[in-house]
C-alpha cells in the first residue's frame, strides 16, 4: 500500500452516540480528495460503548483504524499515541464531538499547499456556552499568544493540519496538546489559521471546563521555558539569581550608609536581614543554574540529539537520514 497523503487522527472519550456519524462524514469527505488516506480513532480509555463503535467503523470504513488505551490518560496522550501511529505525509486533527466539519479539511490542504506548514483552524463563528467556555478561552489565546509569540487566535480548536515531520518529534504530556502549533512554531513550521466552522454539540455531554485552567497555565509556563531557556537554563536561574544577589548587596549597603553617616545601627534596620536573604536566595539559583546547564548537556549527550531542526534537504541521497530532532 502506498503511503497515505493524508492521516486524521480523532481523540475519543464517551462518544459512543457521534461515532457513527462521524465516520460516515469523515468517510465522505477523505474519499472525495482522490488521494490515500487513513483515519486513526484513538479511544482514551471510554467508559461506554466508544470503542466498540470505532470496530464498527473500522469494519465499514476502509481506512479506518483504531487505536485504545489502556486508561484514560487524557487528550494529550491520547493525541501523542495517534501521532506515532499516523502514516501520513499530513495530518489532520479532529474531535470526535461533531463539533468541527470534517468538510473544512481540503481547504485546510489547499491552504497548507500555498507554502504553509500548519494550518490552524479557528472557530470564529463558536457555537458553545459565552461564560464557561468562549471568555475563558478568549482570555486564555491572549495569553498563550503573548507568551510564547505564535499569535493565534484559537488555540483550543481541534481542527488542524501539520506536515508530520513537525509532529513526530514532540513528546507531549500534561495538557500541551493545546500547544502544538507554537511548539511547531518554534521548529520554524509557517503557521497560517483559517477560520471553520463549528457546530452546536447535539449528542453527548461535553468533557471541557474551567477546572482545566490552571492546568494550561502550569504547561504554558513548561511550554515557555522549552523555547526560551531549555538549551541555557543558566540564563533564567543564573539572571534570577544575579538579581536577587544585586538587590540584596544594595539593601546591604544602604544599611551600611545609615550605619556610618545617619547612626543607625544593624540591628535595628530590618532591611539588612532582608539583604542577607536576597543574597542566598541569589547564590542557590546560581548554582541551580549551573546544575541545570550541566543537566541539559547530558541529556543531549545520552540522546545524540541535536538542539537544532532541519526543515528540508536538497541533493542528498537519503534526506530522511538528515532530518534532525528538535
Amino acid at each position: 500500500m502506498p503511503r497515505p497523503l493524508l492521516s486524521v487522527l480523532i481523540p475519543v472519550y464517551n462518544e459512543e452516540e457521534n461515532l457513527p456519524a462521524l465516520g460516515g462524514e469523515v468517510s465522505s469527505v477523505l474519499q472525495s480528495l482522490g488521494k490515500p488516506w487513513e483515519v486513526i480513532l484513538v479511544d482514551d480509555g471510554s467508559t461506554d460503548g466508544s470503542y466498540d463503535q470505532i470496530l464498527k467503523l473500522v469494519d465499514k470504513y476502509p481506512g479506518f483504524k483504531g487505536l485504545r488505551l489502556g486508561r484514560n490518560a487524557g487528550q494529550t496522550a491520547a493525541f501523542s499515541a495517534g501521532i506515532q501511529a499516523c502514516a501520513g505525509e499530513l495530518i489532520a486533527s479532529l474531535d470526535a464531538d461533531m463539533q468541527n466539519d470534517a468538510r473544512d479539511i481540503p481547504m485546510m490542504i489547499a491552504k497548507l499547499a500555498e507554502g504553509h506548514d500548519v494550518v490552524s483552524g479557528w472557530r470564529r463563528d463558536r457555537q458553545d456556552a459565552r461564560l464557561t467556555r468562549i471568555i475563558p478561552s478568549k482570555l486564555a489565546n491572549g495569553l498563550i499568544s503573548w507568551i510564547t509569540g505564535v499569535h493565534l487566535h484559537d488555540y483550543g480548536c481541534t481542527l488542524k493540519l501539520y506536515k508530520s515531520q513537525y509532529l513526530k518529534p514532540l513528546k507531549l504530556y500534561g495538557e500541551m496538546h493545546r500547544f502544538v502549533p507554537a511548539l511547531a512554531g518554534f521548529l520554524g513550521a509557517r503557521i497560517v489559521e483559517v477560520p471553520v466552522n463549528h457546530r452546536p454539540r447535539t449528542r453527548g455531554v461535553s468533557k471541557y471546563g474551567l477546572s482545566r485552567t490552571l492546568k494550561v497555565i502550569l504547561d504554558l509556563l513548561t511550554v515557555k521555558f522549552m523555547d526560551a531557556y531549555l538549551a541555557k537554563p543558566i540564563y533564567l536561574f543564573g539572571g534570577g539569581g544575579l538579581l536577587m544577589a544585586s538587590l540584596g548587596s544594595l539593601m546591604a549597603a544602604y544599611t551600611l550608609y545609615r550605619k556610618f553617616f545617619n547612626g543607625v545601627f544593624v540591628k535595628d534596620q530590618p532591611l539588612f536581614q532582608i539583604s542577607i536573604f536576597f543574597a542566598l536566595v541569589g547564590f542557590q539559583l546560581l548554582l541551580l543554574g549551573l546544575l541545570a546547564e550541566i543537566l541539559v548537556r547530558v541529556y543531549f549527550d545520552i540522546k545524540e540529539k541535536p538542539a537544532y531542526f532541519v526543515r528540508e534537504t536538497a541533493g542528498f541521497e537519503e534526506p530522511a537520514a538528515l532530518t534532525s530532532r528538535p
